[in-house]
């Protein structure tokens, strides 16, 4: 179906409006990202404050990753059909509302609840966003470089989270900290409906019994690889939320090859490049996820770092980033995307095996920095080139569901990584705790099982790193995409 749009006025719209809009739209993303990385630096004063206990605790995490997770394919083939701004729109309000409620809280069943609601808000938000930018920009270099102002903008979003959560815990209280992104979602809720323009929705029908069991299969495994780290993966629990979480999918699977109107279109799998597209997505975010949660910890615990200190010190990995983000959008056509995945995948291993070495007597500059450079620079090459390659050559009624691929495979790949590294972590502080040298002081004896416990999660993430170069090897250097046609509502 034509990409053409129903609220457009008569004249062709400026490049200046299609940059407003493109910032209007990443801004509902950053949202998502910034909260991710304030509820961890807002735990310790919601738990001290309501009274959470450790089941509590663990349901304020849960209550939102089943949800967000759950329903990130469902709420990308709501914008196909509904239209993308209004689903982006009712998704950034109902999360805004959300971030509201919770900080307002006082009850943890409030707090629970508010986070189920932030995340079927973000689950229509996060799909929406890139669809919106596929929609907007013509495949060419012009959706390149918009794709790469997305990721490097996410990158920034997580940066700025971390900055003003750290800033607002030293100087306030934690509802501050968790009502951050209201005023943003108020901004985006203004400006949205004056510069980006409504998609042309696609008259469907819901495919019910692929949205329960997409649902429910998705939601059972974010829940047992968020209860794989406190429980173990032998827990009966998590072996059976993963089986029926599997088995679940596989029903998916067979009710979207027989739907007339699927949720997820199977012929989106039919092209190599695009699901080595969707793996690089969820690997690289497997081999980058640790570094942002262990070394968070190591800052503050192991150097020393305020919570503001500790921020600051991931900026390295937003500016390489940023500074990058051009110079792959001009590479890719060129060189292809197979390159760029593997040099970026190349640069994540080497940086997951530089943190692995960290020890007592390390030092931000000579042993961290380093490698938080390559950090940036890997999620760049690898990031860009692949959410190009997963949303090219899609017709328009098919770039929700393109788009909500990759959502889903980002927040799965962080989900599956995060419950593999705390394992991995919480085994080799184990072996660590009974093998401590015996002329180490009592008072290191702490520093010293945390760090051979982090050790050993850097060498993961550099698995999951390997892992994304061997599936880049697998992409194929020419990209025949059918190409997006250029008319009058797009640039």
């Amino acid at each position: 179906m034509s990409a053409s749009l129903t609220a457009a006025p008569p004249a062709r719209s400026t490049p200046a409006r299609y940059g407003i809009a493109l910032a209007v739209v990443v801004a509902g993303q950053t949202m998502i990202l910034i909260d991710e990385m304030i509820v961890n630096i807002a735990l310790p004063g919601m738990s001290a404050e309501l009274a959470l206990d450790p089941v509590a605790l663990s349901w304020v995490i849960n209550a939102y990753l089943l949800t967000f997770g759950g329903l990130l394919l469902l709420g990308g083939r709501a914008g196909d059909i509904l239209g993308r701004r209004k689903v982006f729109l009712a998704g950034v309000a109902l999360f805004s509302v959300a971030c509201l409620a919770r900080g307002l809280a006082t009850e943890p069943w409030m707090l629970i609840t508010a986070r189920a609601v932030q995340g079927v808000g973000a689950a229509l938000t996060a799909p929406c966003v890139l669809a919106l930018i596929v929609s907007m920009f013509a495949e060419g270099p012009l959706r390149r470089r918009a794709i790469a102002v997305y990721t490097a903008v996410g990158g920034l979003g997580a940066a700025l989270g971390l900055l003003l959560a750290g800033t607002l815990t030293s100087a306030s209280s934690w509802r501050w900290v968790l009502m951050l992104n209201v005023p943003i979602g108020a901004l985006v809720l203004l400006c949205a409906p004056f510069v980006v323009r409504e998609t042309e929705p696609n008259p469907g029908r819901f495919d019910v019994a692929g949205a329960l069991t997409s649902a429910l299969g998705v939601g059972a495994l974010v829940w047992a690889l968020s209860a794989a780290g406190s429980e173990g993966w032998g827990s009966p629990t998590v072996q059976g939320l993963i089986a029926a979480g599997v088995v679940l999918l596989l029903a998916f699977v067979a009710i979207e090859r027989r739907a007339r109107q699927p949720i997820v279109v199977p012929r989106l799998f039919a092209d190599r490049n695009r699901v080595c597209a969707y793996l690089a997505v969820l690997l690289v975010q497997g081999s980058q996820i640790g570094q942002l949660f262990f070394l968070t910890q190591f800052f503050q615990q192991g150097l020393g770092f305020s919570p503001l200190v500790a921020a600051l010190a991931f900026l390295p990995v937003t500016v390489t980033l940023l500074a990058l983000a051009g110079a792959v959008v001009k590479l890719q056509p060129k060189v292809g995307a197979r390159p760029l995945v593997v040099l970026g995948a190349a640069m994540l291993v080497a940086s997951n095996l530089l943190l692995s070495r960290l020890d007592l007597d390390t030092t931000y500059a000579t042993d961290v920095l380093p490698a938080l450079l390559l950090l940036g620079a890997g999620i760049a090459l690898g990031t860009i080139p692949a959410t190009v390659l997963g949303t090219s050559g899609v017709d328009d009624d098919e770039t929700g569901s393109a788009s909500s691929m990759i959502s889903a495979t980002t927040t799965l790949g962080a989900s599956l990584a995060l419950a593999v590294l705390v394992t991995v972590m919480t085994a080799a502080s184990t072996r660590a705790a009974g093998s401590v040298p015996a002329d180490l002081p009592q008072e290191a004896i702490g520093g010293y099982v945390f760090l051979r416990g982090m050790s050993a999660s850097f060498v993961a993430g550099g698995a999951f790193a390997l892992a994304t170069l061997v599936v880049a090897l697998f992409i194929r250097r020419s990209t025949n995409t059918r190409p997006t046609p250029v008319g009058p509502d797009r640039p």
